[in-house]
């Protein structure tokens, strides 16, 4: 007797671009009413998969195949006809419209928006995702826009939503009702391809994996079934090392940084100000600063870093020197390094070679020169250094920034910045997007430049690498930072309050 019917299969599905196979003859199967990951580290194939399943790219072999039938799906648009939502990692919203209106502008049919906003609301409070339609989108927290791209996709009545990273921007509680949700549409025979580098919640959301390595589908299983660490193996095919930090009261010494009721306006009209804000960093310290995206975070990286200027030399005090008044390469000079979160334009330029890109970052502390002429010889001997430490894996020797994949990139960035020994790191989200190996290895490699005696601030949205590193932490909202706390004192639901803004007083509004 045969089984259910597969909602959604591809049957040998392969893909190129020029000499690179992204994905090489990839079968997947998704049932109805299941909630099944797509694992696989950076550069494995599963946004090409799910593009090409949403018609964003056009498979160059294989078939699709939509509740039996074989389908082709020129356009995102045919493939809302069928059935298939998605939302993607990084939102595409309007600030100055309202809810509904951005709801009203991604609808394939035109509708009056008085009924866009009586069915968003409708569907909103059905799905436990609360949204007021009038409201916006300027005014909303991650997580509330989070909740427009999924109501939008759903008033479409999709019977398959993808969802790519959907929590990487989420507090923990956040996190918790988008899973609610994601059970309700398992409950009416939906299903859901979900991809996520967090593997604990895939564990304990999804009943079926398929794993990816290098365009190719090399393992399935019931991650239930699994471990966090054995789903890592088969997605890198080999041992993720354990992160390592010794004891915090063992080695941490005086203040080295101290940011001293700094409150500075955001340069983006509908950015964050910060507000009066507070901390020091010890001696061989890992402070982390937890928070949603946009409560300050690219605000306070361009005060500590330089790129904005405090009001008062005081405000920001390195090693007893007031530095708030001087700009990057007088900070790099004062042994201070940095790393943002935009890889690709803000931390290397895409279009130039590595060895440049290492050129920019390090010039101010001089070694790439000789006698008024740039090194050459240096310069790809660094690149060779940073290659070398933090296995960043690419073809030429020298290749453009733009060349990397992303986890790679990253790597390289991360590198750059600790080889040169500074006494100050402040990095921002230092793992985002990157594949459990990646993730790993520039975790240890933070945990051990604090091991040696330098301050480490890290800006991240991931709790779970915080816990990892961290000895204090702290949250930002809404321009404010919280006191820090030991981090082996605070659990992820107080931390996950903190980030949602309780203890902080009003603010904008969160939903």
């Amino acid at each position: 007797m045969a089984g259910p019917m597969p909602l959604l299969a591809a049957e040998g599905l392969t893909r190129r671009f020029g000499a690179l196979v992204a994905n090489d003859s990839v079968d997947l199967t998704v049932m109805p009413g299941e909630i099944h990951a797509l694992l696989g580290e950076n550069g494995a194939g599963k946004s090409t998969l799910v593009k090409m399943l949403y018609g964003l790219l056009q498979p160059d072999a294989g078939i699709i195949r939509w509740k039996g039938d074989a389908v082709t799906l020129p356009t995102p648009k045919a493939a809302r006809g069928l059935g298939i939502g998605m939302v993607f990692q990084h939102f595409s919203l309007f600030d100055a419209l309202t809810v509904a209106e951005n709801v009203a502008l991604a609808l394939d049919d035109a509708r009056p928006l008085r009924a866009v906003s009586d069915e968003l609301a409708d569907i909103s409070r059905a799905y436990g995702l609360p949204l007021e339609p009038r409201r916006e989108v300027w005014r909303l927290s991650v997580g509330a826009r989070q909740r427009i791209e999924i109501v939008r996709c759903l008033m479409q009545n999709p019977d398959l939503l993808i969802l790519d990273e959907p929590t990487s921007v989420l507090t923990p509680q956040e996190s918790e009702g988008l899973f609610a949700t994601l059970r309700t549409l398992r409950a009416e025979g939906r299903a859901v391809l979900y991809i996520s580098h967090k593997l604990e919640e895939v564990r304990g959301l999804c009943e079926a994996a398929t794993i990816l390595r290098q365009g190719r589908v090399v393992d399935r299983c019931d991650p239930r079934q699994q471990t966090a660490g054995s789903l890592a193996r088969m997605m890198v095919g080999a041992h993720i090392a354990e992160v390592r930090r010794a004891r915090a009261e063992a080695r941490i010494g005086p203040v080295r940084l101290r940011v001293d009721h700094l409150s500075v306006p955001s340069e983006d009209p509908q950015g964050t100000a910060l507000k009066d804000v507070t901390l020091e960093v010890g001696t061989g310290e890992i402070l982390g600063i937890a928070g949603v995206a946009g409560n300050g975070q690219d605000e306070l990286f361009a005060a500590l870093s330089g790129e904005v200027r405090a009001p008062e030399a005081g405000n920001i005090v390195l090693e007893g020197t007031p530095i708030g008044w001087n700009g990057i390469n007088a900070r790099r000079r004062a042994a201070a390094a940095f790393v943002p979160e935009e890889r690709l334009g803000h931390a290397a330029a895409p279009r130039l070679p590595l060895s440049e890109n290492a050129l920019m970052a390090g010039h101010a502390k001089g070694g790439f020169t000789r006698r008024g002429l740039i090194d050459r010889g240096r310069m790809l001997g660094w690149v060779d250094a940073v290659t070398h430490a933090f296995d960043v894996r690419k073809g030429p020797r020298d290749p453009e920034a733009r060349a990397l994949s992303g986890g790679n990139l990253q790597k390289f960035v991360v590198g750059r910045e600790i080889l040169g020994k500074p006494r100050l790191l402040v990095v921002a989200q230092p793992t985002w997007g990157v594949d459990a190996g990646a993730a790993s290895l520039i975790r240890q490699a933070l945990i051990d430049l604090a091991a040696r005696g330098a301050s480490v601030l890290v800006i991240s949205q991931d709790l779970d690498e915080l816990f990892e590193i961290a000895d204090r932490m702290a949250v930002i909202f809404h321009g404010r930072l919280s006191p820090a706390y030991p981090a082996e004192d605070l659990t992820r639901e107080a931390v996950g309050l903190l980030m949602g803004g309780e203890g902080f007083g009003p603010g904008r509004e969160a939903a």
